[in-house]
């Protein structure tokens, strides 16, 4: 489905940024694996050269002007233009509550959510106009962008900013056949959300009691989503975003009851049959 496409995506040496460029490749697309991470861009490269694919690595931190300059550069001389652009890096930094953040904490979030989308878009998306042959730009954000998530106001804020600038510059771009749409993943499984290590062995086993599809997310999800999004199945998608969590918004806070009987709650705590049980 991506075959004779050049894609270029950001943080894609790890997580879901990795799982993108590799399913990228399985697809035909060259892949640029954009990265700070040296070591791992060489094994992601590596990965999916072995498999058959087509990928390079570029060493840049999209956080700096002149890193996605020179990145830029190096993609249009090699291939005059590219096909699709992933915005996949971003970050909560640090929790913790709002009156305890200052301006620096704001200006780290800026800079790691919001701002290098701009930057790349700013970049990459006159050479996609001037090539003349649309195109794609998919910006990963987070469910949290929808929802209040306590102790992350100013990363909820930013990533709400992805939303709107998703939203506006799709109606810019349209006329150039270049669609802009946005991924919201939920919880998912990775370097940088390592469940395993985060949760209990018995937590894990409740993760099917705590979203409608039983699980929490996984970086091959994100994949699924990015390439339908990259490919021409969506070609009459632009301007939204896809929620990606494994029905958690569309519950509302409700959970379904560990019993047996297929029940639901919003509340921690459910009194049933004469027990007290914490589901």
């Amino acid at each position: 489905m991506l075959d004779g496409k050049t894609a270029v995506v950001t943080g894609g040496a790890g997580g879901i940024g990795r799982s993108i460029a590799e399913t990228f490749a399985e697809y035909g697309a060259k892949v640029v694996i954009a990265d700070k991470d040296a070591p791992r861009c060489d094994e992601t490269v590596s990965a999916i050269c072995g498999r058959g694919g087509a990928a390079e690595a570029q060493v840049v931190d999209v956080e700096k002007r002149e890193d996605v300059e020179a990145l830029t550069k190096a993609v249009v001389d090699k291939f005059g233009s590219i096909d699709v652009l992933v915005n996949n890096v971003g970050h909560y930094v640090e929790a913790k509550p709002f009156v305890s953040t200052d301006e620096t904490d704001w200006e780290a979030l800026y800079s790691v959510n919001l701002k290098h989308v701009l930057r790349c878009c700013r970049s990459f998306v006159p050479y996609m106009i001037t090539a003349g042959r649309g195109g794609s730009v998919i910006n990963i954000s987070t469910i949290e962008a929808f929802r209040g998530i306590p102790n992350c106001a100013a990363y909820s804020a930013f990533n709400a900013g992805i939303t709107a600038f998703t939203r506006s510059l799709a109606l810019e771009l349209g006329k150039d056949k270049i669609r802009v749409n946005a991924i919201a993943p939920e919880t998912t499984d990775t370097l940088q959300v390592p469940l395993d290590y985060m949760l209990s062995p018995e937590n894990r086993e409740r993760e099917k009691f705590w979203t409608p599809l039983e699980r929490f997310g996984k970086p091959d999800d994100a994949a699924g989503c990015a390439v339908f999004l990259a490919s021409d199945l969506s070609a009459w998608v632009t301007g939204t975003t896809i929620h990606l969590d494994g029905g958690a918004m569309a519950a509302g806070g409700f959970y379904r009851v560990h019993d047996g009987e297929g029940r639901w709650t919003n509340m921690p705590v459910v009194t049933g049959a004469g027990t007290d049980r914490d589901d």
